[in-house]
Parts: C-alpha cells; sequence; structure tokens
C-alpha cells in the first residue's frame, strides 16, 4: 500500500486462544461479545479462565460484527458456538447480538471484567472506548456503585485519536510514544472539539510545529478533557484504564501526572475488559440456572 493510501488510522486486528486448555470436558464454557461503536471484542471462557478472544473493528452490520468476532474467536479451537452454553452481548450493539442469551450493559461489564483483571482492590475503572468515556466505581466483587460517562463527543476517545493519526500520517500505535519523545511539554490544544482540534492542529503544523510536538499538545487535551470527567465523580483508589487507548502512553503518562495518581496495570488485553465481564456474567448465569433445574 502506498503512503498516500495507507490507513494511518487502522490499528491491529488479532484473536488469541490458550493451547493448554482443553474446553472438551469443561463443566461451563461461557462468551461474552462486546460490540461497540468502533471496535467489537468475543471473549471465551473455560470454568472461568480466559480461553480465546478476539478483538476486531465494528463494521456498518452490528449483528455481522458479533458473529465475525465470535466465529474468529473461536477459529483453531475446535469449538463451536453450539457448544457455548451462555453468551451475553454488550456495548453499543448488545441488544443486536444474536446468539446471545441476554444482554447486559457495558457499564456493569467493565466493571466485571476490570475486577478480573485488575484485582479486588480496584474501585475506579476509566474506560476509554471508541465514541465515548466512561468513570466507573465499583465494589470488591465488581459491582457497579456509581458511574458517569461523558458527551457524545469524539475528542477524548479513540475516534478522536484516529483522526489526528490520519492528519499527521502517522500509525495509530505508535502516536502515544511519539508524544512523549518532546523535549518540553507544548500547551495543549485549546479545542474539546475533534473537528477544531484537528484544524487548530493543520495551523500548528503550518507554523512549523513538529508532528510530535502536534502530538504531544492533542494527548495533553485528552488527558486534561479525562480528567475533567474523573474530577466530576472522584477517584476513589485503586484506579485502572480499560479500552484501547489505554495501550497509547503518551496519554496515560499525562493522566497519571495530572491525577498524581498510578494506573494499575495488568497482564490482560485492555480492550477485551467489557467482553470478559460478559463473558464473566455469562457464566454465573448458566449456573444460576442449573442450581434451578437440579433435583
Amino acid at each position: 500500500m502506498s503512503e498516500n493510501n495507507k490507513e494511518f488510522w487502522r490499528w491491529k486486528e488479532y484473536n488469541w486462544h490458550d493451547e493448554s486448555i482443553d474446553p472438551k470436558n469443561a463443566e461451563t464454557i461461557s462468551a461474552g461479545v462486546d460490540v461497540g461503536s468502533v471496535s467489537s471484542q468475543a471473549v471465551i471462557m473455560v470454568d472461568g479462565s480466559l480461553y480465546a478472544y478476539s478483538n476486531m473493528r465494528t463494521g456498518a452490520d452490528s449483528p455481522d460484527s458479533a458473529r465475525n468476532a465470535m466465529n474468529w474467536a473461536l477459529e483453531n479451537t475446535g469449538l463451536t458456538l453450539d457448544e457455548i452454553h451462555y453468551t451475553v452481548g454488550t456495548g453499543y450493539g448488545r441488544v443486536n447480538v444474536p446468539f446471545a442469551d441476554r444482554a447486559i450493559t457495558e457499564i456493569a461489564c467493565h466493571a466485571r471484567g476490570g475486577n478480573m483483571m485488575y484485582g479486588s482492590t480496584v474501585r475506579t475503572i476509566l474506560d476509554m472506548g471508541g465514541q465515548d468515556c466512561k468513570a466507573i466505581h465499583c465494589d470488591q466483587k465488581g459491582k457497579v456503585t456509581n458511574f458517569l460517562m461523558n458527551d457524545k463527543c469524539a475528542a477524548g476517545t479513540g475516534r478522536g485519536m484516529e483522526v489526528f493519526a490520519d492528519l499527521l500520517a502517522i500509525p495509530i500505535e505508535e502516536v502515544g510514544e511519539l508524544s512523549l519523545d518532546v523535549d518540553e511539554e507544548p500547551p495543549p490544544v485549546s479545542s474539546t472539539c475533534v473537528v477544531f482540534a484537528k484544524s487548530e492542529a493543520s495551523s500548528l503544523l503550518r507554523d512549523g510545529w513538529s508532528k510530535k510536538r502536534v502530538l504531544a499538545a492533542y494527548c495533553s487535551a485528552m488527558a486534561h478533557r479525562i480528567v475533567s470527567l474523573l474530577e466530576r465523580i472522584g477517584v476513589e483508589k485503586d484506579f485502572a484504564i480499560t479500552g484501547g487507548i489505554a495501550k497509547n502512553d503518551g496519554v496515560v503518562f499525562r493522566l497519571e501526572n495530572e491525577l498524581n495518581l498510578k494506573a494499575l496495570k495488568s497482564n490482560y488485553d485492555t480492550q477485551i475488559a467489557g467482553a470478559l465481564g460478559a463473558a464473566l456474567f455469562a457464566k454465573a448465569l448458566v449456573e444460576k440456572q442449573r442450581k434451578k433445574v437440579a433435583p
């Protein structure tokens, strides 16, 4: 693909499964599918352990996006959809997961998934998604106690970062690291709207700013916008971040600096938190069903 036609906004899509787990004799195989506005994830759990997942772009059709994500998670596992005992749909398109047994909000699923990913000490979870941000308070079991969402604006979200990656012709995976490679932290771009921020960035480039400096200014503005959301609900320790922007070191570093607080780290992929929580709910729900019918 030529430089002119390259899609700098396009992040990597991938799937994975744990070859050390044999699902054939499992008591409970549960699944969660998170159909977001920008990306979709499917997670399969075997007796409460993470077994397989996929992460891919959400297409124009939510049911198709759900099917594609699940099929990719199942790929090379030997499992079929019929062998999954219970599936929960979540996210923006949760009511359009055709094979789901139930739909549960992404707020509840991110809290539940974050509890597994970061441990029972986590009390504040920031979900930095494709088109919105959510600040969630939860208890030691991952149950939501309070939450707050930003408005439906692309600034401070994954979609906003995609716009800047394309504008500056920099692969989106490199944006965070490059934004930290500046001699001095520039003032943040002034606008909170991604359309006007893009116009302001173009003006700064014409004024001789380097791409790295412009990225630093946007990542700083993004972090500041998110801190404003967190300040409205308050940050209870411990604090953790889920979603794709959690992989952007430039935003996370500036966010931590403003909060004067380090976010917890996890060995799990931050983008599967919602689907992971949905799969955990699915496990609990099918086990509850079994108890009801047991003699």
